[in-house]
């Protein structure tokens, strides 16, 4: 049953890697995936749960008079049942409200021109100087939003200021390891770097702290050797007119103001009211909604120009949510029947080196989808409460070594290919740069941050840990 469950998870992660080729979306793969896992694992429950978890099922049966007279393979499907599957709903639960509380949030302040604040101010005509404002702007972007928001926002703005598309390439592809690397230092900024701090893998203190050096080494070195290689001016730009806009600028930077300023205070309201992220997120949700329902009533608008959060919810990516849905359940799957334990327990015995690990695990996540990698690696180490500070098992406390730099390679590693991010996808999408440009012209020179940032965090904990 075991070996069952192994080749369903290797096909559905194979299914979603081809999700072109299929012409299936992936989200709906994932949710096949994951409810077809828990079926399997349920059927087989009698077999599996004994063998990798009786302890806990003796506890459970203890607990539970009415399972005494029952059979062992009735008592495991209870335990699958009530146990192991609604504390992972439980767990993944907590994800998803904080993504879709940040994502409303986000869309929020985009319907009311947020965004433009910032954009509008990004007017230079030099290309070299053009290059470091786009890069930098989205480094602090995706810090605070999600990589396909910052992603959209940036490259729909070189549309209006570069017209060759082979020139403008050269920028989209900067923005994706722009994105990357913004979001793997910060707790709100990637879904990876979100799953790993809702669960109390790490702290925001801690992410910040040894991250953010290595994640800007990692846009550095591309950043200074693509600019190096640009020179010129752009021709003058013309100039968009918004006409009737309901909206005044006064009021877009109040909005932005409350949007960015809530985001970021999330972090905050965790380490004072040590509730779970998800709970800040949504409370700055109902702030955020609180103030445009006032800010609506007396505009006095006709309805179909305003833009309250019951019609913006409508914005949401509902499918990425789903996808992330069916890959948690996927990979809890995979921890309930030990699998992933299985797993860690053969890295540690062949490599027993983290660093290498997750140099690995960040090339890795450049062909295959770097949540569902993430999330399988959550499973196979479990944190550490309590170790010695010089044995092995002291890189998988909370902040441990392991965990902080898994942020690192995870975000920035999907920079190798143009396919290893969600900001890579966008810009395939939005400005159609092919697989191979990419592949020849920018993977050597992700590579050379990648490297180069690991290098930074190693050297880091050698001198600070």
């Amino acid at each position: 049953m075991i070996l069952t469950l192994v080749i369903l998870f290797l096909i559905g992660y194979l299914a979603i890697a081809m999700e072109r080729q299929l012409r299936v979306d992936k989200s709906a793969i994932a949710l096949l995936l994951g409810m077809l896992l828990w079926v399997v694992y349920t059927m087989g429950a009698g077999q599996i749960v004994p063998e990798v978890n009786m302890s806990g099922l003796e506890a459970y049966v203890k607990e539970n008079y009415h399972l005494h007279g029952k059979t062992l393979a009735e008592q495991c499907l209870e335990y699958v049942l009530n146990v192991q599957l609604v504390e992972s709903l439980g767990e993944i639960t907590q994800t998803l409200l904080f993504l879709i509380g940040a994502m409303t949030i986000v869309e929020l302040i985009d319907v009311h021109g947020g965004f433009s604040i910032i954009t509008d101010h990004i007017r230079t005509r030099n290309k070299r100087k053009l290059l470091w404002v786009v890069c930098l702007t989205t480094f602090v972007f995706s810090a605070i939003l999600d990589n396909m928001t910052t992603s959209i926002v940036m490259i729909l703005l070189l549309r209006k200021l570069i017209a060759n598309k082979r020139e403008r390439w050269i920028y989209t592809a900067m923005i994706v390891i722009s994105a990357n690397a913004g979001g793997a230092w910060s707790p709100i900024g990637d879904v990876t770097t979100i799953m790993l701090w809702v669960k109390g893998n790490v702290t925001a203190g801690a992410l910040i702290c040894y991250v953010l050096l290595p994640s800007i080494v990692a846009l550095l070195v591309p950043l200074i050797i693509v600019s190096s290689n640009i020179k010129g001016k752009l021709p003058k730009h013309v100039e968009e007119v918004v006409k009737d806009d309901p909206i005044t600028r006064r009021e877009k930077r109040v909005i932005l103001i409350l949007g960015v300023a809530g985001l970021l205070l999330v972090p905050v309201f965790k380490s004072v009211t040590h509730m779970p992220p998800f709970v800040g997120i949504l409370f700055v949700l109902g702030v955020l909604w609180t103030f445009t329902e006032c800010f609506y009533n007396g505009k006095r608008l006709d309805i179909s120009r305003e833009q309250r959060l019951p019609k913006v919810i409508a914005r949401i990516d509902m499918p990425s949510i789903l996808f992330f849905l069916g890959i948690l359940m996927a990979v809890s799957v995979l921890q309930a029947s030990g699998i992933l334990n299985t797993t860690s327990q053969f890295l540690d015995e062949k490599i027993h080196n983290i660093y290498a690990i997750n140099v690995l695990l960040g090339m890795l996540s450049s062909v295959v989808d770097n949540v569902p990698l993430v999330a399988g690696v959550i499973g196979m180490y479990p944190v550490e409460l309590i170790a010695d500070p010089a044995s092995y098992q002291a890189y998988f406390m909370v902040d441990g070594a392991f965990w902080e730099f898994l942020s690192y390679c995870a975000g920035v590693g999907g920079n190798l290919l143009i396919i290893g991010s969600a900001a890579g996808v966008i810009a395939m999408g939005l400005d159609k740069i092919s697989f191979g440009w990419y592949l020849k012209k920018f993977t050597g020179i992700a590579l050379a941050g990648y490297l180069s940032g690991a290098a930074v965090y190693m050297l880091e904990v050698w001198l600070l840990k």
